[in-house]
C-alpha cells in the first residue's frame, strides 16, 4: 500500500535521534539516506551545496592531507571565515584523522602563529580570502578554496606547494587519534588556553544539542556565530549537518544584521542562535528591518555564551513570535551543558539556563559539598561532553577538572526542579567593603530601564572600601534617558551598596570576538 504524500513529509521531518560518533562520520547518514538534500547555502549568490557534495569534498581534502604525509594524531589548524573552505576543511582534517584546530582569523598573524606552535600543528589550511592573516611564519599554510558554481558543483583547490609539513611538537604530543579538536578558550596568547576534545565528546554534544531542539532535515539556520568557538561551531553548523537540517554561511563568512533577515528568508530558517549582544542588535533594528508576516516561521530562539536580560528576552519573544530559549555551556563542555526546553517539552523559568542536557550539574559550596535549592554556590559539571583537561598546563588542569568534574567559576543555584539560574562569575564580583555584588546582576537591572541599550559594570578602586561599583551604560537616542534617571531606577531596584556609585553614558561597549563582553577592556578603559 503506498504512503499519502503527506505521511512520507511528516515521517521526513519528524525527529530522529542523530547518528554520530564524532566528526569522522558526520555526514555519514545523510549522505546514505537523503544525498541530494541541501547541507549548505553557501556565497552570495545562495549556492545549495548538498550532503553528497560536501562529502565528496571533504574526502578530497582528507586523501590530499594524507598524501602529504599527515598522520592520524596529528595536530593542524584552520583559519578561515565561515565559509565553504571552514566545512570542508573541518570535515576533510576529520576523515584524515587528524585534529583540527580552529582559530580566530581575527587575530595578528603574530599571535596565530604563537598559538599553532604552542600546539604543536604540523600544518594549517588558510583560506586566502582572510584578509591580513597570509602569509604567517609558522607553521606551513596550505591555501584552501572551495570553487562554488551556480548549478551546486564544487572543486576544492589547494595552492601549489603546500605539500610541506613541520615536525610538530609542542602540546601535540598529548593529543591521539581519539581526540577531534582542540578550542582555545578566550584570553590572550598567553592565557589562552588549549582544550582537547574527543571524537565521544564532539557526539555527545550534537547528540544533546539535537535532542534538546528535536532538529532534523525540516530545520535550517542562518551561522550567526564565529565557528572558531565551540557556540556557532556545535550548535549551529556540527548539530545542523548531524540532523540533516541546512546552514546558510552568510556572504563573506560573517553575520551581517543588514542582510540577516534576507538571509533567514533565503533558507526557510526555523531557528537561530546568537549571544545577546546580536540579539539586542537585531531587536534595535527590528522596527525598521524585521519582514513581519513575511519572515520564516521560527520553532524557536536561542541565546547562549552571555547572560540574556529578562527585558531583552521578553521583547524578542514579542517581535519575533517564538520562544527564546536560554543556554548555558563552556568550551570545556564541548558547549551547552543545560538549556530550557522546547515549550511543549518543559515549563520556562524566567532568569534560568534550563535544565541539564546530557549532563550532571550540581552547585556546590567553598568546601565542595552540594548546596541546598535556590543556594547560591558554583556550577560544576560532570559528564560525556566534558574534556580531559588542558594541554601542556597540568597546574590550571589540576584546579578546574576535578575528579571528573569540570568547575566551571560560574556562580548559581538549582531550583526543585533542576533548573539552574546563574548569578554571576567568581572572579567578576566586586568586593564593596566586605558586600560581594555581581556585576551581572546590576547589569541585569539596568538593562531593564527604559531607553538603556547595554549596560557594563565594573569594580571601580577605593581606599576606603576597597571597590566601588561603575557602570558604563549605552543609551537609545530616541530615549533621551539621562544619569539621574537611570540612578533613580536602580535604587528602586538594587541594595543601597549595590547601585552604581560612578555612572558613565557611553556610545558604546567592547565585545569579545565570541560575542560576549570584554570586562577586561572595559575595566581598563572606564575603571581607572
Amino acid at each position: 500500500m503506498a504512503v499519502p504524500a503527506a505521511a512520507s513529509v511528516r515521517d521526513a521531518n519528524r525527529y530522529r535521534p542523530a547518528e554520530v560518533t564524532g566528526l569522522a562520520d558526520l555526514l555519514d547518514r545523510q549522505v546514505r539516506e537523503r544525498p541530494d538534500a541541501r547541507a549548505l547555502v553557501v556565497t552570495g549568490e545562495r549556492v545549495h551545496l548538498s550532503y553528497r557534495g560536501l562529502a565528496f569534498l571533504a574526502e578530497d581534502v582528507a586523501a590530499r592531507l594524507g598524501g602529504a604525509g599527515l598522520r592520524p594524531g596529528d595536530a593542524v589548524g584552520l583559519i578561515c571565515a565561515n565559509t565553504a573552505e571552514f566545512v570542508v576543511g573541518l570535515l576533510g582534517a576529520a576523515r584524515a584523522g587528524l585534529v583540527a584546530a580552529p582559530l580566530d582569523p581575527a587575530l595578528p598573524g603574530s599571535q596565530l602563529s604563537a598559538r599553532l606552535m604552542a600546539l604543536g600543528a604540523r600544518a594549517v589550511l588558510l583560506d586566502p580570502s582572510v584578509p591580513g592573516v597570509s602569509p604567517l611564519p609558522v607553521p606551513p599554510a596550505w591555501p584552501l578554496r572551495v570553487d562554488v558554481s551556480r548549478a551546486g558543483t564544487a572543486a576544492v583547490v589547494l595552492e601549489p606547494g603546500v605539500c610541506e609539513v613541520s615536525q610538530g611538537g609542542g602540546a601535540a604530543g598529548e593529543l591521539s587519534d581519539r581526540d577531534a579538536l582542540v578550542l582555545f578558550t578566550a584570553g590572550t596568547t598567553a592565557r589562552a588556553k588549549m582544550v582537547p576534545l574527543t571524537h565521544a565528546n564532539v557526539a555527545a554534544s550534537v547528540r544533546n544539542i539535537c535532542a534538546t531542539y528535536e532538529l532534523g532535515p525540516g530545520d535550517a539556520t542562518v551561522a550567526v556565530m564565529p565557528f572558531f568557538h565551540g557556540h556557532g561551531l556545535f550548535a549551529a553548523l556540527l548539530a545542523s549537518l548531524a540532523s540533516g537540517g541546512c546552514v546558510l554561511l552568510p556572504e563573506r563568512g560573517r553575520f551581517s544584521a543588514g542582510t540577516f533577515w534576507d538571509d533567514m528568508r533565503a533558507v526557510g530558517a526555523t531557528w537561530f542562535t546568537a549571544v545577546p549582544a546580536i540579539h539586542e542588535i537585531l531587536l534595535d533594528r527590528s522596527e525598521r528591518e524585521y519582514p513581519g508576516p513575511q519572515a520564516p516561521p521560527l520553532k524557536f530562539v536561542r541565546s547562549c555564551s552571555a547572560p540574556l536580560n529578562t527585558a531583552t528576552q521578553r521583547a524578542l519573544e514579542r517581535t519575533f513570535g517564538a520562544p527564546l530559549l536560554s543556554a548555558y555551556g563552556m568550551t570545556e563542555s564541548s558547549h551547552q551543558a543545560t538549556s530550557e526546553p522546547l515549550p511543549q517539552r518543559g515549563a520556562l523559568r524566567q532568569g534560568s539556563v534550563g535544565r541539564p542536557t546530557g549532563v550532571e550539574v550540581r552547585v556546590v559550596d567553598r568546601g565542595g559539598h552540594a548546596c541546598p535549592v535556590g543556594v547560591e554556590g558554583e556550577v560544576w559539571v560532570q559528564g560525556p561532553t566534558v574534556a580531559r583537561g588542558y594541554l601542556a598546563d597540568g597546574d590550571e588542569s589540576a584546579r578546574t577538572f576535578v575528579d571528573g568534574w569540570l568547575r566551571t567559576g560560574d556562580l548559581g543555584a538549582l531550583d526543585e526542579d533542576g533548573y539552574l539560574s546563574l548569578t554571576g562569575r567568581i572572579k567578576n564580583l566586586i568586593n564593596r567593603g566586605g558586600e560581594k555584588i555581581s556585576p551581572e546582576h546590576v547589569e541585569d537591572i539596568l538593562a531593564g530601564c527604559p531607553g538603556v541599550a547595554e549596560a557594563a559594570v565594573f569594580a571601580v578602586p577605593d581606599g576606603v572600601y576597597g571597590q566601588r561599583v561603575g557602570a558604563a551604560v549605552v543609551v537609545r537616542e530616541a530615549d533621551g534617558v539621562g544619569r539621574e534617571e537611570i540612578l533613580r531606577y536602580c535604587r528602586d531596584r538594587l541594595a543601597a551598596f549595590e547601585v552604581p556609585d560612578r555612572l558613565e553614558l557611553v556610545a558604546t561597549l567592547p565585545y569579545t570576538a565570541k560575542g560576549g563582553l570584554d570586562r577586561k577592556a572595559v575595566q581598563s578603559r572606564y575603571a581607572p
